[in-house]
This record gives C-alpha cells, sequence and structure tokens, in this order.
C-alpha cells in the first residue's frame, strides 16, 4: 500500500483534540494493521516555533506554510478559538487553496470550516460544522449549503465535520476509505468509540435556541405552549389564544424565530422529553402523556424524526449521574 501523507494545520488557538484525536486514529490504523508508516503526519504551522492551542498546550510544527511541503494526500484543518484570526490571513488562505488544488481530500474539523469558506471552497458545496456556529457560518458563506444536523459532510473532496470529536469520526470515515471497513472498525473498538454514530448534532444542542423577542406576543405564547404541552395545540388554537389569525402568527413566528408555531411547539415537547428522560425514572407512557404526545408510538416517532434515535437510545446515552446518586443515594459505582 502507498504511504498515505496528511498535512495538519496548526495555527494559535487550534483546538489541540483536533490534531491530537485524528494523529492518535491514524497511529492506531498502523497499528492495528501492522503497517509502519503507514500514514506520514506532517503538521504545518502558520509560524516559526512552538504554538500555543486554546488550551494553552504548546506544539512545534513540522514545518511552517512558508516552507517547501511534500504534495499531501489529505489535508486537515483543525477548529478552535484562533480560527477567526486565521481566516483573515490572506496568505493562509491562499495556502490552503493552493493544497486543494493538489490533494485528494482536504478537510476542516469543527469551525475550521470557516478558513475554507474564507478561501473560497464551500461555494456551491454542502458543508457542517459545530451547532453553535452553524448560522454564523451561513450567514457569513450564503453560498455554501450549510447543514448543521450533520455530524461530518463529504462534498467533492471537501469534508467538514460538527465539533471537537467529530474529528474522530472524520478519521474513522477517512481509514475507511483507504484501508477498509474492518480495520476502521478495529480503530474505533481501540479507542471506544462508534464507527458511526447514530443521529445527528440536535442530540446534543438545545433545540430551542429560537426565542422571541424580548416581552413580544411571540415569546408569550413559547411560555404558553412551553408550560401547556399537554393540550392538543392547533395553529388555529394558538392563534386564538393570541387573538390574531393564524396567517398572523405564523408570520411573527417566521419572522421572529425563523420557524412555525407547530415546529416551535414540536421542539419544545421533545425538549421536554428529553428532560425527564435525563432526570427522572417515570416510563415512557407517563413522559408521553406529560409532554403532550400521544402515546409512546408517537414519542418515539418524533425522536426519530428530529433526533434519528429513540427516547430509549437517548436516554441510555445522555441519562444524567445526577439522577443515578438520586436514585442510589451514593454516587455510581467506579470500575475496578
Amino acid at each position: 500500500m502507498t504511504k498515505i501523507t496528511v498535512g495538519i494545520l496548526l495555527f494559535p488557538g487550534f483546538q489541540l483534540l483536533d490534531v491530537a484525536g485524528p494523529r492518535d486514529a491514524f497511529a492506531e490504523a498502523e497499528a492495528l494493521s501492522r503497517r509502519v508508516h503507514q500514514y506520514g503526519i506532517m503538521t504545518v504551522g502558520t509560524t516559526r516555533g512552538s504554538i500555543t492551542s486554546s488550551s494553552g498546550m504548546t506544539v512545534v510544527p513540522d514545518r511552517t506554510i512558508f516552507d517547501p511541503c511534500p504534495d499531501f494526500d489529505t489535508v486537515l484543518i483543525p477548529g478552535g478559538v484562533g480560527i477567526f484570526d486565521a481566516m483573515q490571513d490572506v496568505g493562509l488562505c491562499e495556502w490552503v487553496v493552493a493544497r486543494s488544488r493538489t490533494c485528494r481530500r482536504l478537510a476542516a474539523i469543527c469551525n475550521g470550516a470557516f478558513l475554507l469558506g474564507a478561501a473560497g471552497l464551500l461555494d456551491g458545496r454542502t458543508a457542517t460544522t459545530h451547532w453553535i456556529d452553524a448560522g454564523n457560518l451561513a450567514r457569513q458563506f450564503p453560498r455554501a449549503i450549510v447543514e448543521p444536523d450533520r455530524i461530518y459532510v463529504k462534498d467533492k473532496g471537501i469534508y467538514t465535520t460538527a465539533g471537537v470529536t467529530a474529528g474522530i469520526d472524520l478519521s474513522l470515515a477517512l481509514i475507511e476509505e483507504d484501508c477498509g471497513r474492518v480495520l476502521a472498525l478495529d480503530v474505533a473498538k481501540y479507542l471506544i468509540v462508534y464507527l458511526r454514530r447514530a443521529g445527528g448534532q440536535s442530540q446534543f444542542s438545545p433545540l430551542l435556541d429560537v426565542q422571541g423577542t424580548a416581552n413580544s406576543e411571540v415569546e408569550r405564547l413559547q411560555h404558553y405552549l412551553q408550560e401547556n404541552l399537554r393540550q392538543q395545540h392547533t395553529l388555529d388554537s394558538i392563534a386564538k389564544q393570541a387573538h390574531m389569525s393564524a396567517r398572523n402568527l405564523s408570520r411573527l413566528f417566521a419572522r421572529d424565530c425563523g420557524i412555525s408555531p407547530m415546529a416551535f411547539l414540536n421542539d419544545a415537547r421533545i425538549d421536554a422529553a428529553r428532560r425527564m428522560l435525563e432526570e427522572t425514572d417515570c416510563s415512557m407512557k407517563e413522559i408521553a402523556a406529560k409532554c403532550g404526545f400521544d402515546s409512546p408510538t408517537g414519542l418515539r416517532r418524533a425522536f426519530q424524526r428530529r433526533l434519528e434515535l429513540t427516547p430509549l437510545e437517548y436516554k441510555h446515552r445522555f441519562r444524567s449521574l445526577h439522577s443515578e446518586k438520586q436514585k442510589t443515594g451514593t454516587s455510581p459505582r467506579k470500575p475496578e
């Protein structure tokens, strides 16, 4: 097998895990396949000398963008708080564009996608980033097609990912492309991660980050719906509560929140159910009733449609240690 050269960019304020995660995944692929130097990893810095990550740890790059570099097969751009300064660096953007013309794969982890956007490489392409930054990415680069709920996206040799640990998801996908599913699965098992995570970013992000203007009619209605989830609301009944037409209500919600009243209600019900799954021992029937779903089946369908997970899968992943402590009266037992 031909050695695959991977260049990893470093800039002040980069996210350390965005670099260390992929590097370890590639190293494990070599170890488990018993191939020496299957991946040739080189870090490339924007400055000479040690570069400080967002966590304060420093890394000395192998080369800089001003030095001759090999023709990388794959180039990885990490995210981090420093990305917004990095994307203003014209020379760096030119370096990224030049690499895009010669490498097989160009990938940005987390908000590293902003550097791809600044370099003009997201125009007409589908991309994702950390859910916190997805709206900003779409606003800054309107020619990009931003999908905020994806863990990673591949579009014509350009790869983008969700936040931080999604760099490991991406690395496993690249290893699978290079070496096959069996080795990628072995690496995932060794790292104790999923080869492909079920669900998108919505399982981690708050669904109700769409609050109406303070003291507005929309905000009042949002509070009303959240406090009365059990009622079987319709668009007309909500409009009647607001003393306006359904059409005007929909227009106000679209203007203030970007979603419809019924979409807000659905997300409010799912968020309430998520909290109950994390913090209580209520049955699915109780949760469905308290959150306004017609049945446990309706609850399950809503979760699968919105989060791509069943309520039971969500509970197993996110049930809080606090609730376990409350149930047993002690701290959860540590593995021996």
